[in-house]
């Protein structure tokens, strides 16, 4: 007999603190049954990675060759790694996607992954945390369900994929332990670089080497581009190209743009150096940029970049060259802009602040060159982005601008990274507590034809997609000495590093967020840095380092003197210690830890009631309850509650309350009263479906299911696990089931 829904009595309604209401147990199922959930996203299975071209020639033994893996590797229960190695811009991504799609779509129909690591490659290393974030995004898992830290994005890309025949894409490899963490548990992993890589072909991959056209091959593919090219003058152009398909289609994408002209007038220019600049400096940037920078071929493993690839870097310069010489001066502006920019995107709202003119048709000329490319993406607006040859030979033309000049660029784009993130971070999180004053550019001045986001959750996908262009933006920052910005950049990305769990960044960037506030003398500034740096430290389960910061930071309080800094460190305090009474484990351990965190609590409490600041009263006082439970003192605990409660009600703190609820029926079930338990918990469900807080409404349904167990009341426990796993479905993390092959 279920003791659910009454109180001792044979009551039918029971109430708690709050505005909860206990029913009896066959309604009890049935109301949850009836919350009403977000339903599951679109069952299409991701299709991501540059499209195939429809003028493509020769590669037939390339294509076979990946057509011959992919069939062995999928007929192979075991995950397969095929690995597609030549110069920079000798059509290796066009080679996947040709493959693709001539037979890999059949082979793997279940989705495609992509993904060009040089977007997450910062001083060497790749941000995997962050390329299987946006992996576990496309296959439907919502952003609320993605972890933080990298080992458990790991885990739960193996398994939302377990059941599914996947093929990922990876270009830009250049160490094997980036391709290991991206293989898929069934299915083709194919990766591009510009050197094979021993080691995966010790695990059993595939090699793939892609070498320059030759001389046929690519004659073919000029005259199919310019029917009326002689052959001879093609083959010359073919030539003077070193057969790179990259160098190829700008020339004749060029040429195209110029109709007084012919490829014999190509052709000459191009045979008398006319274009050529004559600067080593930048021919051995593009060498590296090409792969020369490998050295001699590595092992005999194919394409490593070695000094026989030194023609084709010079070549690929001189057509570079050629074009950018002829382009307008608007167009020739926005390509040195490239050049300078910190990330590798840009958008033509960051071009026209930093000073472009006549955005649109430069980019439109720079595309119709082939030497920018639109970057796939689901957001908006458009991105930009130069190929990453062509954009080694950006950077060198930029280096060529007077130090003032490329400085003062720097410099634009800074300040509109720093006044868009401060507008995203105020969306996002509202009235919360910030050093910096707000922007002095309103949001309307950032974007030209309409505003960069319009409100919180459009603010964040703006933050989440620029990401990587905001990591390189704070950099450069620091780099110039522009403190003020690096920290200001720093304490707005909070909004994007606590809702999206980009923890590694946090604490990358708060460190430099640190040294920035030193330089300023700012021991506030020094303490909101520290603070967010721990706060990603306490979640990523590095204690130590957590409390290591909030030492130097509690040394800074007195003179910092604002009692919202003493707060937050006395807050972050605290939960390192319920942390580390949970890891400590033993009851004594656990009350120890919970009485330190509760003193810390209420410090942290009394210091926002001292601004006043409504919302981390409420916060501080949940906090306050969370140690009186990890204590036992059940009944104090609920006092703490109703109060944050009232308080959250009438200063509008709605999202408070389904945290607030699940803390008070942790204290019910301390006092052995699973009615009110249940009550609370179901309070918690309703609260955080109508916000949509699906997080907390999972760990609602899983307490209730708990509790309902404990009672003995069968059918709210399973309309509890049938509603959990419909979100749990709905929210990506339970695929359908692939089909039968």
């Amino acid at each position: 007999m279920s003791s659910l829904g009454t109180d001792g009595g044979g009551a039918t309604y029971n109430s708690v603190s709050g505005d909860a209401v206990v029913v009896g147990p066959l309604l009890m199922a049935q109301h949850i049954e009836g919350i009403q959930l977000p339903p599951a996203a679109p069952a299409a299975p991701p299709c991501q990675g540059p499209p195939p071209t429809r003028v493509f020639v020769n590669r037939t033994e390339e294509l076979a060759g990946l057509r011959d893996a992919a069939l062995a590797l999928a007929a192979d229960p075991e995950p397969g790694v095929v690995m597609v190695v030549g110069v920079g811009g000798v059509g290796k991504t066009q080679l996947v996607a040709q493959a693709v799609r001539r037979e890999l779509t059949q082979l793997f129909p279940d989705g495609q992954l992509y993904v060009d690591l040089e977007d997450h490659r910062r001083d060497g290393a790749v941000d995997l945390a962050a390329v299987l974030g946006g992996f576990l995004r496309a296959l439907g898992v919502h952003k609320d369900y993605v972890p933080g830290r990298l080992a458990e994005r790991t885990a739960l890309f193996r398994s939302v994929a377990a059941p599914l025949r996947l093929l990922v894409k990876v270009d830009n490899v250049q160490h094997a332990p980036e391709a290991r963490a991206l293989v898929p548990p069934q299915g083709l992993l194919v990766v591009t670089g510009r050197r094979a890589l021993p080691s995966l072909l010790m695990d059993g991959a595939v090699l793939i080497d892609v070498a320059p056209l030759d001389e046929a091959a690519g004659t073919e593919l000029v005259r199919r581009w310019y029917a009326d090219a002689d052959e001879g003058t093609a083959a010359d152009v073919v030539r003077l190209c070193a057969g790179h398909p990259l160098a190829l289609r700008a020339a004749v994408e060029w040429l195209a743009a110029r109709p007084q002209l012919t490829l014999e007038d190509v052709v000459r220019d191009l045979t008398a150096g006319r274009y050529g600049t004559g600067d080593d400096g930048a021919r051995e940037a593009m060498g590296v940029a090409m792969g020369a920078s490998g050295g001699p071929a590595q092992d005999g493993l194919g394409a490593s970049g070695g000094p026989a690839q030194d023609g084709v870097g010079e070549a690929v310069d001189a057509v570079l060259d050629a074009v950018v010489a002829e382009v307008s001066d608007d167009t020739r502006h926005l390509y040195d802009l490239f050049g300078v920019l910190p990330g590798t995107t840009a958008t033509a709202d960051l071009l026209r602040a930093v000073g472009a003119t006549r955005v649109d048709a430069g980019l439109g000329e720079l595309l119709s060159s082939r030497l920018a490319v639109l970057v796939e993406s689901a957001d908006r607006p458009l991105r930009y982005r130069l190929h990453d040859v062509v954009r080694a030979h950006a950077r060198q033309y930029a280096r060529a601008l007077p130090a003032e000049r490329r400085r003062s660029l720097l410099r634009l784009v800074v300040d509109f990274y720093a006044d868009a993130a401060a507008h995203g971070d105020a969306l996002v999180l509202g009235a919360r507590f910030r050093i910096q004053p707000p922007p002095v550019r309103p949001l309307a001045e950032l974007g030209v034809r309409k505003p960069l986001f319009t409100d919180g959750a459009d603010a964040l996908e703006w933050l989440d997609a620029e990401r990587d262009n905001l990591q390189a933006v704070i950099r450069v920052a620091a780099d110039e000495g522009w403190h003020q910005e690096v920290w200001r950049l720093c304490e707005s990305l909070w909004a994007l590093y606590h809702s999206r769990k980009h923890l590694a960044d946090c604490v990358g960037s708060g460190l430099l967020g640190i040294e920035a506030a030193q330089h300023e003398a700012r021991p506030d500034v020094e303490i909101r840095m520290r603070n967010q740096v721990a706060r990603a430290a306490y979640e990523l389960g590095d204690l130590d380092r957590a409390e290591s910061q909030l030492d130097a930071a509690t040394g800074l309080l007195e003179p910092a003197g604002d009692p919202r800094l003493s707060g937050v460190v006395w807050e972050s305090r605290g939960l390192i210690a319920l942390a580390r009474g949970r890891s400590e484990g033993t009851p004594r351990a656990v009350g120890e830890r919970a009485e330190e965190a509760r003193q810390l609590f209420e410090r942290a409490l009394a210091a926002n009631r001292a601004v006043p600041d409504p919302h981390g009263v409420v916060v501080q006082s949940y906090n306050v309850a969370q140690a009186l439970v990890a204590g036992e003192r059940w009944t104090d605990a609920l006092g703490v509650l109703d109060e944050a409660a009232e308080v959250a009600r009438a200063t509008g703190d709605e999202p408070m309350l389904p945290r607030i609820d699940l803390v008070r029926a942790q204290a019910f079930v301390g006092l052995g009263s699973l009615d009110r338990a249940v009550a609370a918990t179901v309070a918690a469900a309703d609260r955080a479906a109508s916000l949509k807080q699906l997080a907390k409404l999972d760990q609602a349904l899983e307490l209730l299911a708990a509790l309902a167990d404990r009672a003995e009341d069968r059918p709210l426990r399973a309309a509890c696990e049938e509603k959990l796993r419909e979100l749990r479905r709905n929210m990506g993390l339970e695929p359908p089931a692939a089909p039968p092959a």
